[in-house]
């Protein structure tokens, strides 16, 4: 039996069409992220799961039964807000305990159950504090120990990490990651952070204008973006696109000299059809015979890695290098790569080319 059922959720407000047919069926204990850019309708869909919003059409089922017109409370969900949503005159442990205080759950179980979450969340010293005494990644502990105390069918998470700073930011993800492993909780989570969906996700959907624009694993994702959007979406820093024209078995970059020979695919690619190769920086090398010729524009040490910009005839792309390469600017280039780091796509629909 599947923990969540969204079945072809549309949202409308007028004219304006925000959610476009969305299906995703999630099983008991997956982690799910919801990944887009601002106003992609991730959000809109989150609040619909949990209550707050309300479909134009479609059906949310939670544990085998509808939801839709069912109060937030009475669907057995918890969620975490962006702005943690405390009370600032209660202290951490009736914080973490009110919901269950609400529901006139008597004071031992509710203690026990409070203090459990705390231990899991390693905040059992804050439980007298108030949450003005709080930093923020202890506020964020506080939150998400309010919703384990439930213990709900469904987790939702509404972008929780994008008040913390970078630092808090990875501590928090590893408590994350922690907990699910841990708990084996079933979540939907919203960001528009491609690290946190990468990290943290079972599966990703990731939408773009009220559509999902690939539903897969972060493997998936990552390694066979369905479209030219997820392919330059997910990664940092994003994958190479370079424009280039099949020539028989082989594939002429536009604007420049240079062919590459024709990855094996599935389907048949028609001559002069027009192409996009996509190639991510890492799987570029400097090779004395490289295929890829190109000049150097600038060169910027991170510390683990040396990300080269260059100039391809009149295409530019990224280069992730080992960092005691030494490269000036206007230096020639020869990059090579395995034969399998090639991506195509077709130019017209932005489909992938399998």
């Amino acid at each position: 039996m599947s923990a969540l059922e969204i079945q072809n959720i549309r949202k409308s407000y007028g004219e304006v069409e925000t959610l476009k047919g969305i299906d995703i069926s999630l099983e008991s204990g997956e982690f799910l992220v919801l990944l887009g850019s601002s106003g992609c309708g991730k959000s809109t869909l989150l609040n619909i799961i949990a209550g707050l919003a309300e479909a134009t059409s479609g059906d949310i089922r939670i544990g085998n039964r509808s939801v839709l017109g069912v109060h937030p409370k009475d669907r057995d969900i918890a969620m975490v807000f962006q702005s943690y949503a405390l009370y600032p005159n209660l202290s951490v442990h009736r914080n973490i305990g009110f919901g269950l205080e609400m529901r006139k759950v008597p004071a031992a179980e509710r203690d026990k159950a409070v203090r459990e979450a705390a231990k899991l969340l390693q905040i059992e010293a804050l439980l007298e504090r108030k949450p003005s005494q709080l930093s923020g990644g202890q506020r964020q502990r506080v939150a998400i120990g309010r919703a384990l105390v439930r213990k709900p069918e469904v987790f939702l998470f509404d972008e929780p990490l994008s008040n913390l700073d970078a630092k808090l930011r990875m501590e928090m993800r590893t408590e994350l990651k922690r907990l699910h492993q841990m708990l084996k909780t079933t979540v939907v989570y919203v960001t528009h952070d491609q690290i946190e969906a990468m990290t943290l996700a079972t599966r990703i959907a990731v939408m773009r204008d009220g559509r999902i624009e690939q539903l897969g694993t972060p493997d998936e994702i990552y390694n066979h973006p369905a479209t030219l959007y997820v392919a330059t979406f997910v990664g940092a820093p994003p994958m190479n696109l370079l424009n280039a024209t099949a020539d028989q078995d082989l594939l002429r970059i536009d604007g420049t000299s240079i062919t590459l020979p024709m990855p094996a695919t599935k389907t048949e690619i028609k001559r002069d059809q027009e192409l996009v190769i996509g190639i991510r920086p890492e799987t570029l090398r400097l090779e004395e015979n490289g295929k890829l010729e190109a000049v150097c524009e600038v060169a910027e040490l991170t510390g683990p890695e040396l990300i080269v910009t260059a100039q391809a005839g009149s295409q530019r792309l990224m280069a992730c290098l080992p960092p005691r390469t030494a490269i000036a600017e206007g230096q020639s280039l020869k990059l090579g790569f395995d034969a399998g780091a090639l991506h195509l796509f077709d130019r017209a629909t932005g489909r992938r080319c399998e």
